[in-house]
């Protein structure tokens, strides 16, 4: 991709289903784990996981480095209960002098616990975003951790360098701790940086504290970049970073797989509400562009947008970069 065009992220695909007969694993934030039967059925508890201190280290951190301030958005979103009187959305959003946005949504239900966290920054800076999304049911976990690039790494050599070079080993230690997922589509690789983290796994407590540690290194990262952080000053420039970052509000407002889950929870009306003006606030303040204007391959005859989460159609079994952070199967580039 060119200057002007954004990278952007894929969502973690959340899907609600009933619990199935597993073993229970019950984690209280401390550490403190322990397994339980229940009338010759092993149920995970997952209304035992939190991710709060996950979000309680963010903002002390982000704190020892910058103002933060409360951001108006927190007024209209700060906690809601879904349709099923029981699970519990709380949001947190906040700004400071570098970032345009810095939100969390925080999930915790019988059925799930999710954590979507992530920090935007001012279109003066072109920092990466900084995206963690984790989702956790029954047995199952599904994660996606990364420093989003705001412009493309393959075709920008310069923001690669400039961004991930440094940051290769540390995310080849995470990469070995953390095994790739399973397929991801082109679609979904082009908005992930090279020291991406997608993986799978089962619930335990040595990868739990793994997934801690490598948040907590994460963050510390995006955070030291941000300090760097030089302002732009070339108004092309500036248009350029704010020009990326619409897009990819746009994208993750309209394809995001999380919708499907919030539909559930709360409805139709306050899921999209939520996304557009809450997760990806910014659509209708940053610019005017449609999702079609950016992603013209997804219209459909009848001026629609196709709702298939692919249109190329390819995917990719395994992590597609090298040590280097070098792609290593570029056909999927337009």
């Amino acid at each position: 991709m060119e200057c002007c065009s954004s990278s952007s992220i894929i969502s973690l695909s959340l899907m609600l289903k009933p619990p199935p007969a597993l073993t229970t694993i019950n984690y209280n934030g401390n550490s403190h784990w322990r397994k339980r039967k229940k009338r010759g059925r092993c149920l995970l508890q997952v209304s035992a996981i939190s991710y709060q201190n996950f979000i309680h280290f963010a903002l002390n951190e982000t704190k020892r480095h910058t103002l933060l301030l409360p951001s108006p958005l927190q007024e209209r979103y700060s906690s809601m209960i879904a349709l099923d009187g029981q699970t519990r959305l709380e949001m947190l959003s906040f700004e400071a002098p570098r970032t345009r946005l810095l939100r969390s949504m925080n999930i915790e239900g019988e059925a799930m616990q999710v954590f979507d966290f992530a920090a935007f920054p001012k279109p003066e800076f072109d920092l990466p975003i900084f995206c963690a999304n984790f989702f956790t049911a029954a047995n199952t976990n599904i994660v996606v951790l990364d420093l989003n690039p705001l412009h493309d790494v393959t075709s920008r050599r310069d923001y690669k360098e400039k961004y991930y070079d440094s940051l290769m080993p540390l995310g080849l230690k995470y990469a070995e701790l953390l095994p790739w997922g399973g397929k991801l589509t082109s679609e979904s690789i082009k908005f992930f940086s090279p020291i991406v983290i997608w993986t799978k796994f089962t619930s335990s407590k040595s990868k739990h504290e793994v997934l801690y540690s490598a948040f907590v290194e994460y963050y510390k990262a995006w955070i030291e970049l941000m300090e760097q952080a030089v302002e732009d000053t070339d108004p092309s420039q500036i248009m350029c970073n704010l020009e990326a970052q619409h897009r990819y509000l746009t994208w993750r407002a309209e394809k995001d797989p999380g919708h499907g889950v919030l539909k559930r929870l709360i409805g139709e009306k306050l899921a999209k509400d939520l996304l557009r003006n809450f997760l990806f606030s910014g659509i209708d303040e940053l610019g005017s562009k449609t999702f079609l204007d950016y992603f013209p391959e997804y219209g459909s005859e009848d001026g629609t947008i196709n709702q298939k989460r692919s249109i190329i159609g390819k995917s990719f079994e395994n992590r597609p970069w090298d040590t280097k952070g070098e792609f290593v199967d570029n056909d999927f580039r337009n």
